[in-house]
């Protein structure tokens, strides 16, 4: 009679602290090339990881900038994220902003043509106002959208790509200019770099959005990632990396995983130690690749996401220690140039 799994003792929680902070001067050149450009879009497609669907993947400084723009929400790699989440997460933007939501996979050019379709219907309603359409792809580090852009140009045009794609984020530094990927009526596409929220006030939002690969793996250290990433897939019952790594039974803790994956990869240092880091890099990729199957990593239940959108503060930008001791400073010298002019006036009436 064959054994059963036995499930190991699991974390109530996953204790983790840290803010994890990347803000590329790139990013923020870019946030300012998006709001200049404005003036001259169509419409907005904003690129979201559809693995963290919804309350990780949103950048609020969008929010501030876009406005009442025209938009389009596209959660793309859609084929790695649980699919029983989207019927929520469609309804729930539709009930509080209004916005269309489309699902793809730029890859397999999944659902990729709808957005061309809603490019041109705009201009074929109104051809007079629209004789072409401008649209800007926007949206958080390595959420796909070169991808989205290159798979727009491939099924509109049927042709080859045209922006820089990468595993890593930060590929896309700067707006290439127009690409063109449909013709009847014309479709102009405007690429951005990748802008990540300055300052991610939540620890675990930071390392979801590292996991899925939007922050640089060294940043929010590859050990931890992989420590997490356990720590999930035993809450979602998914034990596979035991059999994959040839454990011999499951765990929970990453101690015990990572030696067993460098050993099972080979990436040992001199007298045959495990290399931990090689071992987490490699099982984080795993995840990535959707080897462990299609999960979310949000909460996606319908009163989750009333809870988000209600909540008063979850659209506000929080400030880094950078962008307050700047405000400290312009306050303080607000106050100087104040008390110069008081003297000044002072000694203009006693003369």
């Amino acid at each position: 009679m064959a054994s059963k799994t036995v499930i190991p003792k699991l974390r109530d929680a996953f204790l983790y602290d840290r803010k994890i902070n990347w803000f590329p001067g790139h990013m923020a050149k870019g946030l300012r090339i998006i709001q200049e450009k404005l003036n001259s879009i169509d419409i907005i497609v904003e690129a979201r990881d559809a693995r963290i669907s919804f309350l990780s993947s949103i950048n609020p400084r969008f929010e501030e900038i876009v406005g009442k723009k025209e938009r389009l929400i596209v959660y793309n790699k859609a084929d790695l994220a649980d699919p029983s989440s989207q019927k929520s997460i469609t309804e729930a933007i539709k009930k509080y902003h209004g916005h269309k939501v489309l699902f793809t996979n730029a890859n397999q050019d999944l659902n990729v043509k709808k957005i061309i379709k809603m490019a041109a219907d705009k201009s074929k309603k109104s051809p007079l106002e629209y004789p072409f359409v401008n649209v800007m792809i926007v949206g958080m580090p390595n959420v796909g959208k070169s991808s989205l852009i290159n798979s727009m140009r491939r099924v509109g045009l049927n042709k080859g790509k045209a922006a820089r794609t990468g595993p890593m984020p930060g590929v896309t530094r700067k707006v290439v200019g127009t690409v063109k990927v449909w013709d009847d009526p014309a479709v102009y596409l405007f690429d951005t770099p990748g802008v990540m929220i300055p300052h991610i006030p939540d620890p675990l939002t930071s390392l979801k959005v590292a996991l899925t690969g939007g922050i640089r793996d060294h940043i929010a250290d590859e050990e931890i990632m992989a420590d997490y990433l356990l720590h999930r897939l035993n809450k979602f019952g998914n034990l596979s990396y035991v059999e994959m790594f040839k454990m011999s039974e499951p765990t929970d803790d990453i101690s015990e995983l990572l030696p067993a994956v460098a050993k099972r990869i080979g990436a040992l240092h001199k007298g045959a130690e495990p290399d931990l880091t090689a071992g987490a890099r490699y099982f984080i990729k795993q995840y990535r690749d959707g080897k462990f199957g299609r999960y979310t990593l949000d909460d996606c239940d319908p009163k989750a996401l009333d809870k988000f959108f209600t909540e008063p503060s979850i659209f506000k930008v929080e400030k880094s220690r950078h962008q307050l001791k700047k405000a400290a400073f312009a306050e303080k010298m607000t106050k100087i140039l104040n008390r110069r002019e008081i003297r000044r006036k002072k000694m203009a009436n006693e003369a």
